[in-house]
């Protein structure tokens, strides 16, 4: 039986929503696309939720008409503003001796248990970047025979707010949230082939207002960051620069816009308040305007990668994607920048139906949360509904467990070692014990929580 995915790309700039027939075979055919100007955004975070409901609504219109069809539910992206990140460790015993999914999905809860999430955050993504199988390193622990199971895990979170009130804008436009992913990450399953998820690799998704970085080494991805500068910044300094109004600013940065060597000729503007008046400007100028914006962009960017500490581990070098990345030029002033590091300029991997107004850059995040649909995702990992997601499988939604239910039942059942409190230095953590309490007392205790939360 076909399914049908809906996957809302909610950027800075503009609000993407592409409709796809998924089939047995796992093979995706998109079957309709619509897309907006943003409007209630601000650096990729909603500022006014009615505004981008409407625009929301807007792209789900065109979308729908087009694919001939009503959906109304989505996987949606989530900015990397107001993310935080943090690695976890988590260790269980295994006391069948034998790996299953359970136990995967029991050992990255406790991963997410003994990480220290501050209370005003929410998980989004926690992927586990390696195992351990009675202390050696393993690639994928499913079915592997254990007396104890580890696992390494990045956490990605975000500020609850961000999340209520992406989920309210949704809402509002009559969708249901079935999913939330990091939109870098959603760019890397788009435009990353297998060798370079092996080697490693630097994804920087280059919007509109924002800049998304994620680094992605082995199974899954180790880093991430969020720079609040995209292409409309140079739209903006051309402004300035040139004394025109930003409409100009923009027509001169896509007409005109280019890293390479400039030329002296000259074009005629107009003023920026009095639009009758004109002058005239070198293209030179118009150069040095893009070519110091980029510069800064791309050096703080290195930046990043180097307070990473992953930069040995990029064997594949940097890839560069959405609308900011077909500036000319890019591709050779990314390179000196980044030390000669291999780099490439990537729009999303090719599916069946994908139209020509959408195969462009700035549609990688999109197509990337359509192939999150069919597991195109990290081998493991848990998502922003806490449920364990695994590669190849479906879901078996009905079998996962809360987290408190999974650390209880392991605690009383001694699957799950004592520790101390001391969780520095990234070191191995096991769980504290905690008492068996009957159903009486823990009625009482949670109501003394509920009651300690509201007042």
């Amino acid at each position: 039986m076909d399914n049908i995915v809906l996957a809302i790309d909610i950027g800075s700039t503009k609000i993407c929503a592409i409709i796809a027939k998924i089939e047995d075979d796992n093979g995706i055919k998109i079957i309709g696309s619509g897309q907006t100007k943003s409007h209630g955004l601000k650096k990729g975070s909603i500022t006014n939720i009615e505004l981008a409901s409407k625009s929301i609504k807007n792209a789900l219109t065109d979308a729908k008409r087009v694919a001939g069809t009503d959906i109304k539910r989505a996987i949606v992206s989530i900015s990397g503003a107001y993310t935080k990140s943090l690695n976890s460790n988590g260790i269980v015993n295994i006391p069948h001796k034998e790996i299953g999914i359970k136990e995967i999905n029991r050992v990255m809860h406790a991963a997410l248990y003994n990480a220290n999430i501050p209370n005003e955050y929410e998980v989004l993504h926690a992927l586990p970047y390696n195992f351990k199988v009675d202390e050696q390193d393993c690639d994928d622990p499913l079915g592997m025979n254990a007396a104890r199971l580890e696992v390494q895990t990045h956490i990605i979170t975000t500020q609850k707010s961000n999340l209520y009130n992406l989920k309210k804008a949704v809402k509002a436009a009559g969708i249901e949230i079935d999913n939330i992913i990091l939109s870098g990450y959603a760019s890397a399953i788009a435009t990353l082939s297998h060798d370079e998820k092996e080697l490693g690799a630097v994804i920087i998704d280059m919007g509109g207002n924002t800049c998304n970085m994620v680094i992605h080494v082995g199974n899954s991805i180790r880093y991430n960051d969020f720079l609040g500068v995209g292409s409309n910044h140079i739209t903006n300094d051309l402004s300035m620069a040139l004394h025109t109004p930003l409409n100009v600013a923009e027509n001169v940065k896509m007409n005109y816009g280019t890293l390479d060597t400039p030329n002296n000729d000259l074009i005629e503007l107009p003023m920026i308040g009095d639009e009758k008046s004109t002058h005239e400007v070198s293209l030179e100028v118009v150069h040095n305007v893009i070519y110091a914006r980029v510069e800064e962009t791309l050096m703080i960017l290195a930046q990043s990668l180097e307070k990473s500490r992953l930069k040995e581990h990029i064997g594949a070098g940097v890839i560069l994607t959405g609308g900011f990345s077909k500036i000319d030029g890019l591709r050779n002033l990314a390179t000196a920048i980044f030390d000669n590091m291999p780099v490439r300029l990537a729009s999303p991997t090719n599916i069946e139906g994908l139209f020509d107004d959408i195969k462009g850059p700035e549609y990688s995040c999109t197509v990337g949360l359509v192939k999150y649909a069919v597991n195109d995702y990290t081998p493991y990992e848990i998502d922003v509904n806490k449920r364990l997601r695994y590669h190849g499988e479906t879901p078996l939604y009905e079998n996962e467990v809360v987290l408190d239910d999974v650390l209880q039942s392991d605690i009383n059942n001694d699957t799950i070692s004592p520790t101390n409190e001391n969780k520095t230095n990234n070191q191995s953590v096991f769980l504290k014990t905690r008492p068996k309490q009957n159903n009486e007392n823990s009625v009482i205790t949670k109501f003394w929580n509920w009651a300690t939360q509201l007042f």
